[in-house]
């Protein structure tokens, strides 16, 4: 239980590893990736988010796959080189951050997407097989219900209590933080999923 509170960072490398992470994170791939397709404004449609889910509602798969890796590399990418800098530490804090940039970025009056991807990336960046174990959880659970968001949610809530098992409790604690604000953004799926309105995969109109 000690190690949880035993950062291996000093409060100046913190602050400058969640700036730096959040800067990456705010980058706004959707929606500058349908700007450049000539395809509008991504936030007038669907959702109104900046996600891949919201851009693949203008019908480019391609584009909206693009945005999915981008949205998760740019989270990889601000922990990995905040870890090879300062450590473990300021590389979760600096993937926790691109997750925020992503939900809340200060250039779009801080209204991004819902951070699955950006959620995917910081796990890459600082426990890489995790991945694996957020793909089988979602991989399995759309295999028994056909909804990809619940099986994000559920693999959200697994993902903390594997890190917890496996020794690695700070980055447990955060990515722990990740996936109630995760679920906060989730709440008209969940809504949905509650009335039985949400939709499944495969499923048309």
């Amino acid at each position: 239980m000690s190690e949880l509170f035993n950062w291996q960072i000093t409060w100046s490398v913190a602050l400058g590893a969640l700036i730096f992470g959040y800067l990456l994170g705010s980058i706004p791939f959707g929606l500058l990736l349908t700007r450049a397709a000539g395809l509008g404004d991504i936030r007038s449609i669907g959702s109104g988010n900046i996600g891949a889910t919201n851009v693949l509602r203008t019908g480019n798969k391609k584009l909206a796959a693009a945005t999915l890796l981008l949205d998760a590399l740019k989270a990889t990418a601000a922990a990995v080189i905040a870890y090879a800098f300062f450590g473990k530490d300021a590389g979760t804090l600096a993937g926790f951050a691109a997750f925020l940039g992503h939900l809340y970025p200060v250039w779009l009056g801080f209204k991004g997407g819902k951070g699955v991807a950006t959620y995917i990336g910081t796990l890459l960046g600082v426990a890489p097989w995790m991945v694996l174990v957020f793909a089988a959880v979602w991989l399995s659970m759309v295999k028994i219900t056909k909804y990809s968001s619940l099986s994000a949610l559920v693999a959200t809530l697994v993902i903390p209590v594997v890190l917890w098992f496996i020794n690695e409790p700070r980055i447990a604690l955060v990515m722990a933080i990740m996936t109630v604000i995760s679920w906060w953004k989730h709440e008209a799926n969940i809504r949905r999923l509650i009335a039985g309105t949400e939709s499944r995969i495969g499923q048309k109109g």
